[in-house]
């Protein structure tokens, strides 16, 4: 088995992966061939089928595990498998989905002691109810933030929350008249939509209520019926609903007004660490 991250130039590729994205082509000439994302728990990379490309084509989709042989090849400084025989592989349990580098359930802890440094005690509740609920506490750790964006492999959710809430908690330190509950609070919980959005089977896979509402509703969704259930006030829930919403920017509606402080300074932020993080992994933005 060849891990994907281990790629170089001429060496030869034999193992199983899962085809996270497969897409069929036309070269200058007119002739098909097929584009394919392979994945395994290493990384990802690019695979292409120029030998009969149809017929290979016909014995898989996107999701399934197929066995590779080839040999990899770069060039305009891109590499990629070249494949010379693919087939079906069987299944298994196992995801074939990249890992964080950290430990999840490490940074997990990170979040949970961000949480008790919290001094707002409705805050603190919100966040007790949230990190203690087993399965959504398991979803949190195990989550992607995107498919193939900025932290698209597992523990992506907790890794980027703990970076954006560490910068957020920097920020209240330059400008001590924001609201360092909230804004903390809103950083640690911001993305929490994604523990629905995605589920993790051979790859990273889209729920359908994922597909339809998305992370921010989905989101707004979870954290509005935890300050309900733990008798947040008013103020305090709609004031962190509110950051959440403007977390990509001001949200569609007729007149949506101007954002708080506190989610003006979430919205930076994370934009910023998913924009480095993006660039580090060798590609750009995906906000």
């Amino acid at each position: 088995m060849t891990p994907l991250a281990s790629l170089e130039p001429g060496s030869a590729v034999e193992g199983v992966y899962a085809v996270a994205e497969k897409e069929r082509r036309l070269t200058r000439q007119g002739a098909p061939f097929l584009v394919l994302t392979l994945q395994d728990q290493s990384g990802s990379a690019r695979a292409l089928v120029f030998d009969q490309p149809d017929f290979f084509g016909e014995q898989f989709e996107e999701g399934d595990r197929i066995r590779v042989r080839g040999h990899v090849s770069e060039r305009a400084g891109r590499r990629s498998i070249m494949v010379r025989h693919l087939r079906p592989a069987p299944d298994d349990v196992t995801p074939l989905v990249p890992r964080s580098h950290r430990d999840p359930d490490e940074l997990f802890g990170f979040v949970l002691h961000l949480a008790d440094e919290l001094a707002d005690p409705e805050l603190r509740r919100l966040l007790d109810a949230l990190t203690g609920d087993a399965a959504l506490a398991a979803a949190w750790r195990e989550a992607p933030c995107t498919r193939s964006g900025h932290h698209a492999y597992r523990g992506g959710l907790v890794e980027h929350t703990v970076g954006v809430a560490s910068l957020c908690q920097t920020l209240c330190q330059w400008h001590p008249r924001l609201d360092s509950d909230l804004l903390v609070a809103a950083a640690l919980v911001h993305d929490l939509g994604y523990t629905r959005v995605f589920r993790l089977g051979t790859t990273i896979e889209v729920t359908a209520e994922g597909r339809l509402l998305g992370h921010v509703a989905l989101g707004h969704q979870i954290v509005d019926e935890a300050c309900r259930a733990v008798g947040a006030g008013d103020d305090r829930r709609l004031a962190l609903l509110h950051a959440i919403a403007w977390h990509h920017g001001p949200p569609k509606g007729p007149s949506p007004g101007a954002g708080s402080p506190e989610a003006l300074a979430l919205q930076q932020v994370n934009a910023l660490e998913t924009a480095v993080k993006g660039r580090l992994e060798g590609g750009g933005p995906d906000l």
